[in-house]
């Protein structure tokens, strides 16, 4: 829905009969929304939430003053919005354009760079002893915690913690930088 300029009201489940009497203050949402956010790439979702909320509502009883309803709801999507970005810390989020974070090309050169260092790595990690290369790996790769190592291989937590620095240490030695 973000940028498509309009509401598409027939991916709303509900019969027309409800729609009908709805779809006159779509464009009065989306204006409250403008006002409200100065966002116009997020004003279609919001007027979304508004009419999921509204229909869902509608369902169980009907509404007497459809407009005041809509617009009490739009207020509380709005609230609900703040709340999650207050949360989400929108204000410090920066967008992830093309021109400001660009892609690196997957060019030929750099996939064969890629597989060297593979190698490379995986010969470095053939240099550790056995257990301190299977406790690394069950860290870095099974992604298990130390506990979890502990309890697979019957090492204390803090012998597991020493083996994975001193494989990160060899590792960064062994890596060019």
């Amino acid at each position: 829905m973000v940028g498509s300029g309009r509401l598409n009201v027939r991916n709303i489940a509900c019969d027309s009969s409800e729609m009908q009497d709805i779809t006159p203050y779509i464009n009065s949402l989306r204006r409250y929304f403008v006002r409200k956010t100065g966002n116009m790439n997020i004003v279609d979702d919001l007027v979304q939430d508004v009419m999921t909320r509204v229909l869902a509502r509608r369902a169980e009883n009907p509404i007497e003053n459809i407009e005041a309803y809509l617009f009490r709801t739009a207020a509380n999507v709005m609230r609900d919005k703040v709340r999650r970005d207050t949360v989400r810390q929108v204000e410090f989020q920066q967008s992830l354009t093309e021109a400001e974070h660009p892609v690196d090309e997957c060019t030929p050169d750099r996939v064969i760079l890629a597989r060297e260092e593979v190698r490379h790595l995986i010969d470095i990690l053939a240099e550790l002893p056995e257990t301190t290369r299977d406790i690394f790996l069950m860290k870095r790769f099974d992604g298990l915690s130390h506990a979890e190592i502990s309890a697979r291989i019957g090492m204390s937590v803090s012998g597991i913690e020493k083996r994975i620095a001193k494989a990160v240490a060899h590792i960064a030695r062994r890596m060019p930088s």
